[in-house]
């Protein structure tokens, strides 16, 4: 499929003035070119619409003990500068519950992260009223495939709209929008505000509990888009936090904080994996052990640099290996400082395999043994195919929303993308590497009753759940406002909701938050 921006490129150039060739008493070439090129962009290229689109079905499910009647409707909101001008066209699916006030009744605005990627996995795989049936971390069959209803959907709780970022899914900018003008932190969180302010006004949604949540990428957006709701007069009930990285900061070459950030994800996944004498310990107690060794004599020793001894050296390192399994010579090897494709190689090599970098429990074979890093995350190759093909599927033949558009997996690799990290926060300088905890800690003190949920993985390589714990511990809130910040964690990774088990608790979690914040905060 020819992309958009192509297209813009053709429709620029064709709105160039056509020059008469009045000497030969016909057009030129050129004038013939330019023509022949615009007919064929009205016959044949796929293009959006800044007229935004719609379509809704009725559905009957059982979830909850409870029979939920809802609404389904896919479609467009059209994203407008300030002076009215269209510039993008946001697909987004939505499902309300029937017969319910829209006064209070709650709504939650959900996305994927990436940067890059549709919101096809929260909402195929963990809220929505359908579900790619995963379970065990194993490799998803090919067709012929099937939906589920997912009876652990938080439908009985609040209405949801999913949302793609512009560029993947069905989203796509409009007329001689570039893409990469939505392709940063700052851009893009004003891109989903703007589609946000622009749902909640044509459905007449700005009375209910209103909530975000963002997985991955999508907690970094929610850190920066909570500001730019509530500068907008968007308040909100609270903002949701799974798999969480808001501090890109730390990841930078010569902070040791992402070694200890890791370094209990690495203990889950040796217990996880029997690559330690487990004796008789469990998993939060192991885990418990490795965030105290992290925090302290870990910390510690990387703050010294080189100038450790080698008696220190050589401690740590033992400690280490009895905590993620490692040998203690290939940690002292790696100067305390493992990073994670080694690490994901090196665990399991005298069993010839690696584990996932989204999910530790899925294990991956490489062509070689004998390379620093695992070739590809087996934790995404194991699904991502059944969680495309059935949304397909889904989007065409349950919900039937038809198009010629393609629905991207991602919009990395577009022309154009080569993300902006800068940002600009609402207090402090501007940040090279973003930290949007800045932005969601302005938020929470301007917003006494805004209450924070942050799901994490135990096995979650990705973004790991002590990094979390970090970020999240350095929004520096004064003492009343520190009990809005709420954690839980769940034995499951970056997807969690992707097994069984943790979708159940994770669903019994968030019941009960919507319980406790969709009041307004009053008691």
């Amino acid at each position: 499929m020819r992309h958009l921006i192509v297209a813009a490129c053709a429709a620029t150039l064709l709105a160039a003035p056509l020059a008469a060739n009045a000497q030969e008493g016909g057009r030129s070439a050129a004038e013939r070119n330019r023509n022949a090129v615009a007919e064929d962009i009205e016959k044949n290229w796929v293009r959006p619409s800044a007229e935004e689109r719609e379509v809704t079905t009725s559905h009957t499910m059982q979830a909850h003990g409870k029979t939920l009647r809802y609404k389904a409707t896919a479609g467009t909101l059209t994203v407008r500068t300030d002076a009215g001008q269209p510039t993008a066209s946001v697909f987004y699916v939505a499902y309300t519950l029937d017969g319910q006030p829209l006064g209070s009744r709650p709504i939650t605005y959900m996305f994927n992260g990436g940067p890059g990627s549709p919101t096809m996995w929260l909402h195929m795989g963990a809220f929505g009223p359908t579900r790619v049936p995963t379970d065990n971390p194993v490799y998803e069959r090919p067709a012929p495939l099937r939906l589920e209803a997912n009876d652990m959907t938080l439908l009985d709780k609040t209405d949801l709209v999913f949302i793609d970022m512009v560029g993947a899914g069905y989203s796509r900018p409009l007329g001689d929008a570039a893409g990469s003008t939505f392709w940063g932190v700052d851009a893009d969180a004003d891109t989903f505000a703007r589609a946000i302010l622009r749902y909640t006004t044509k459905n007449n949604r700005w009375a209910s509990p209103k909530y975000i949540l963002g997985e991955s990428y999508g907690t970094l957006r929610a850190g920066a888009l909570s500001y730019q709701l509530h500068d907008r007069g968007l308040q909100l009930n609270g903002v949701i936090l799974l798999s969480s990285i808001m501090n890109y900061g730390v990841r930078q070459p010569g902070f040791p904080q992402n070694y200890v950030s890791l370094l209990p994800t690495y203990a889950a996944t040796a217990w996880y994996h029997n690559a330690i004498n487990r004796n008789g310990v469990t998993l939060e107690q192991h885990v418990q052990r490795a965030r105290e060794f992290a925090e302290g004599p870990y910390t510690a020793a990387l703050n010294k640099g080189h100038s450790i001894s080698d008696q220190e050296k050589a401690a740590i390192a033992q400690q280490m290996s009895a905590l993620i399994g490692l040998d203690p010579s290939f940690i002292q090897a790696a100067d305390l400082r493992v990073e994670l494709s080694p690490f994901r190689k090196e665990l399991l090599r005298d069993r010839r395999q690696t584990v996932g970098r989204l999910d530790s429990r899925y294990i991956g074979l490489d062509a070689s043994q004998v390379t620093g890093g695992p070739e590809e995350d087996p934790a995404s190759s194991a699904v991502t195919g059944a969680y495309y093909g059935l949304f397909q599927d889904y989007i065409a033949n349950t919900l039937n929303y038809r198009t010629d558009l393609e629905y991207r997996q991602s919009a990395r690799g577009l022309p154009g993308f080569d993300w902006n990290w800068s940002h600009r926060p609402p207090v402090g300088g501007p940040q090279t590497t973003p930290n949007t905890a800045v932005d969601l800690a302005t938020v929470m003190r301007r917003n006494p009753h805004m209450k924070v949920l942050a799901l994490n993985g135990y096995y979650d390589a990705a973004t790991p759940f002590f990094g979390t714990e970090y970020d999240l511990n350095q929004m520096m809130l004064e003492p009343h406002l520190r009990k809005n910040v709420e954690f839980t964690y769940y034995e499951g990774g970056h997807m969690m909701y992707t097994s069984r088990e943790p979708l159940v608790q994770l669903y019994r979690d968030l019941a009960k938050y919507y319980d406790e914040t969709s009041n307004g905060g009053v008691r």
